[in-house]
């Protein structure tokens, strides 16, 4: 299978090639060709995540110098549990766990699958790879994480100062070696415009490999495109029907996955988009008119995108905004309203909500009552809520239990520089 840039000025290149690169050669994102189709009976008896995903990703695979390597590679990636749990709602609802990894969030996925993968392509010690990454809270700590100690690659991670719980600023800033930490006097879109203006920087194209490790990256997007796979075919055999999605949504690259995975053939059916106050996206949805904006801080700081970068790509798949509202729709949902959401449903369900997946129950809850009953239903649980303890344990009066593995990286010391939002900033911290 060959990979073709959104915009067309660049020539089509392989697997490898695509997840070395990350950005293509003319700024655009790197998409199929042409998708492959497969049905539920393709998959067999497969159940477990790590199957699932070597039948869903092989013919993305084929043909690539990484062929081999596939099983090898889902299975070093996915060693930890995605459970779908069923909800005591009054219709059909789940909530799909993504925040059992390491790093407690849904970027774990991608960020092991892209290191398991890069690894794999031979990296040069002599010129290492350099992955430039800009976060608005999970990405960074879950890429700092899979690519921390590995030879021939090099890390740098770009967060908005002072827009990241103290946790995930924890994660983000806690690693040494092959990982850097640069704290942006600014947005996550400043964030994202300085590592998209890197890859077009001749003094440091000239200097350094570069990659990305951002939803932009291939390597993140097939991936998360496997859990959808594997909790579709769930629900599709216990029911006989499609699942339905509600997926909080930022950058717009866990949404883009699942609606991939739609494409392939997988059993899916509506997704709803679960926004924060950032409403650039639902906003399209409603009048039509693409305007990107600055983003918004919000209690639900991950999905605080203005311009998120992968609604190139979902256009690229369905440019006609018609066609993509019959199966697509949106909604967004304020701090007060979250905050609410989180009380709500932990007295309702007694699960604890992270503010993002707050943002997607209140979403699934102002769906039309006839909607709601013609699940079956997933919300998409992003981050488990111990990362985000100045929201949720005032809101609910208790303490949460912390998971070891995200204890540990807590009590690890602070490592950042703090540079201006351009990209002058950014060229001196790299070089």
């Amino acid at each position: 299978m060959r990979f073709r840039s959104t915009r067309g000025q660049a020539p089509p290149v392989g697997l490898a090639d695509a997840l070395r690169r990350g950005l293509a050669e003319d700024g655009g994102l790197y998409v199929p060709e042409a998708f492959p189709r497969l049905a539920p009976a393709d998959f067999g008896t497969a159940e477990s995540l790590p199957a699932v995903a070597a039948t869903l990703l092989a013919p993305f695979f084929r043909g690539d110098v990484l062929e081999a390597e596939l099983g090898a590679i889902t299975t070093e990636a996915f060693d930890f549990p995605v459970p779908l749990k069923s909800l005591p709602a009054e219709h059909d609802l789940s909530v799909l766990e993504l925040f059992h990894g390491p790093t407690a969030a849904f970027k774990d996925f991608g960020a092991r699958f892209l290191a398991a993968s890069l690894a794999r392509l031979n990296p040069s010690v002599d010129r290492p790879l350099t992955i430039l990454v800009a976060t608005s809270g999970d990405t960074g700590g879950a890429v700092a994480g899979a690519f921390h100690g590995r030879p021939g690659t090099q890390v740098v991670v770009l967060f908005p100062k002072g827009r990241v719980s103290p946790r995930q600023e924890a994660q983000l800033t806690c690693w040494d070696g092959n990982v850097q930490a640069l704290s942006v006097e600014g947005s996550f879109d400043d964030c994202q415009r300085l590592v998209k203006a890197a890859f077009t920087n001749e003094a440091l194209k000239s200097r350094f490999e570069l990659s990305s490790a951002n939803s932009i990256n291939l390597g993140r997007l097939l991936p998360q495109a496997a859990y959808y796979a594997q909790s579709s075919l769930a629900v599709f055999r216990r029911t006989g029907r499609p699942a339905n999605y509600v997926i909080p949504s930022g950058n717009l690259g866990n949404a883009l996955a699942c609606i991939w995975a739609r494409t392939v053939g997988l059993p899916i059916g509506h997704v709803h988009l679960a926004h924060n106050r950032n409403r650039t996206v639902p906003d399209y949805f409603a009048a039509g008119d693409w305007q990107p904006r600055a983003s918004v801080a919000t209690i639900a700081s991950a999905m605080d995108v203005g311009n998120p970068s992968n609604m190139e790509r979902l256009r690229d798949l369905v440019p006609d905004l018609g066609e993509l509202r019959r199966f697509v729709s949106t909604d967004w949902v304020d701090d007060p309203v979250i905050a609410e959401r989180i009380k709500t449903d932990y007295r309702r369900f007694g699960e604890v909500w992270c503010p993002h997946t707050a943002v997607g129950a209140e979403a699934y809850e102002r769906l039309p009552a006839e909607v709601r009953a013609a699940g079956p239903w997933v919300l998409v649980g992003t981050a488990h809520p111990a990362k985000f303890p100045e929201t949720v344990e005032p809101l609910l009066g208790l303490t949460l239990p912390i998971p070891p593995a995200l204890e540990a990286l807590l009590a690890l010391p602070r490592r950042f520089r703090v540079i201006e939002p351009a990209e002058a900033a950014l060229t001196q911290a790299l070089l």
